[in-house]
């Protein structure tokens, strides 16, 4: 497996988004529209990462980095956004070498915790995110007050200092998706 930084529009990337897309409108009848601007995914305020295998784009995420002066973050923020591994290739791992890598970097482009929306109806999301160390938290974004969506934080600096993980000013240990 080779894992690239590309741009969001980068044609793999637009393709994978594409397909997690309509895996949203599979699972919850409409794509995710949260606002996404291709700029927030770039460094050093974002990255935006493909898996390939054989040459062939089988998995993406990024994370874009949010700061106290928006609703629902804290200085150091990054969101993880568009978790994906295509369905062929599913079960090998990619998803959690995805997820490493914007771990690493973002924290090392400065972020201190990072934070992601996912719901229900994706439940290896969730079990990947708790395995990887994920917290329930505070519910954020678009989707704050709909019934299937959850929220997790993870802190990039170590156990988090204090017991409530939904505090958005508490860093939360967690885990992936959105």
């Amino acid at each position: 497996m080779e894992m690239r930084a590309v741009a969001y529009d980068h044609p793999d990337a637009r393709r994978l988004v594409a397909e997690v897309q309509q895996e949203y409108v599979r699972r919850y009848g409409d794509i995710d529209v949260t606002p996404v601007d291709p700029a927030d995914f770039s460094p050093p305020r974002g990255l935006f990462v493909v898996a390939y295998v054989d040459g062939a784009a089988v998995a993406c995420g990024g994370w874009r980095a949010h700061d106290g002066d928006e609703e629902d973050f804290v200085d150091g923020d990054a969101e993880l956004k568009r978790m994906y591994v295509v369905a062929a290739a599913r079960g090998r791992g990619l998803a959690r070498a995805v997820l490493a890598e914007l771990e690493r970097t973002a924290l090392a482009a400065g972020r201190r915790r990072l934070v992601l929306e996912t719901g229900t109806r994706q439940p290896e999301a969730i079990a990947l995110y708790t395995s990887s160390g994920y917290a329930p938290s505070a519910n954020f974004g678009v989707y704050k007050t709909e019934p299937e969506s959850r929220c997790f934080a993870k802190s990039l600096l170590g156990p988090a200092v204090g017991s409530d993980a939904g505090d958005p000013g508490v860093a939360a240990t967690g885990l992936a998706a959105g």
